[in-house]
């Protein structure tokens, strides 16, 4: 004799569905491989339909911080399995993952905010199961990137991610001296704590180019501020908000101002042979830059003169 049909499910079945509004929506069966989920960068309410639906029908959530991502799942009623997979333990937790992926299960794979692989270990992850033979399916959803330059209004047809300064000197030199000529606008994020010197390092390297740096996107305390990387250096040495997560955007190479060493080396050059209203006049009209900024940095030259 066959069970009757509203016989209750054991309790270590776990139900696939997700809630949304109050409703609770069963979650459709999940074709095998690794789904790559896209998740909010601070506003829950940024989640899609169709992550949510992939996250409650994977058979395991890889995340960066389970801390992070139970709260994802707190909220919307999510009880997959959660298992970290970060910069620490990546090494070891990767087999784990393929084994699963190799006996036919769904992984989802998140970062603790926007869209993985983005500053975070997941790309190796993809290339193994890629190696593999295993779908990979990405499931788009909200990045920082593309929401700092949805409201920067710096060109977009060009953008070029420079993840985190490194944190050795020599390191960050060489990296801010590629943007120097970058015909893109450059995107970088930031901690809080290191802000104003980054801020004040960019302004030193590459001048008075514009520049916008985004606070705490999609949260209740955001914040846009647009101005030159020296205003903003100032801002952020004097009384700017530390607190939060931080996107630089640096504007093209061909939209901004010479960095003012190659304005003081031009400016060198020109006093060798010239007066200084001279110099000054020719190095203005070579950069662009106004004739009182280019006699500002001449006295600055020849008062730093030995």
């Amino acid at each position: 004799m066959s069970p009757p049909r509203d016989r209750p499910e054991p309790d270590n079945v776990r139900r696939r569905s997700y809630i949304v509004a109050g409703q609770t929506v069963e979650a459709k069966p999940l074709a095998a491989g690794l789904h790559v989920v896209a998740t909010p960068i601070g506003n829950l309410g940024d989640i899609t339909l169709r992550a949510l639906e992939t996250l409650a029908a994977a058979d395991l959530i890889a995340c960066e911080d389970s801390r992070v991502t139970r709260k994802l799942c707190e909220r919307y009623g999510l009880t997959t399995p959660l298992t970290p997979y970060h910069d620490h333990n990546a090494e070891t937790a990767r087999p784990r993952i393929l084994q699963r992926l190799a006996a036919g299960q769904t992984i989802a794979l998140v970062s603790d905010a926007g869209t993985p692989l983005v500053s975070d270990p997941g790309y190796k992850l993809v290339r193994a199961a890629q190696a593999e033979g295993h779908p990979v399916i990405a499931i788009p959803g909200a990045s920082a990137v593309l929401a700092a330059l949805t409201v920067a209004g710096l060109p977009t047809d060009r953008f070029f991610f420079g993840g985190f300064l490194p944190s050795k000197p020599s390191a960050r030199d060489e990296r801010i001296a590629e943007f120097a000529m970058l015909p893109a606008t450059a995107v970088l994020f930031e901690a809080g704590s290191r802000i104003a010197d980054a801020l004040g390092l960019l302004a030193r390297r590459l001048g008075r180019r514009e520049a916008v740096v985004c606070r705490e996107l999609t949260k209740l305390h955001e914040e846009v501020r647009r101005g030159d990387l020296a205003e903003l250096a100032e801002h952020w040495a004097r009384d700017g908000e530390t607190r939060g997560e931080f996107v630089i955007l640096i504007a093209p190479a061909e939209e901004a101002a010479p960095p003012e060493q190659e304005v003081d080396d031009m400016l060198r050059r020109a006093l060798a042979g010239a007066s200084v209203k001279e110099a000054v006049a020719a190095v203005a009209a070579a950069t662009g830059q106004s004739r009182r900024h280019i006699y500002q940095r001449a006295l600055a030259l020849k008062n730093d003169a030995p």
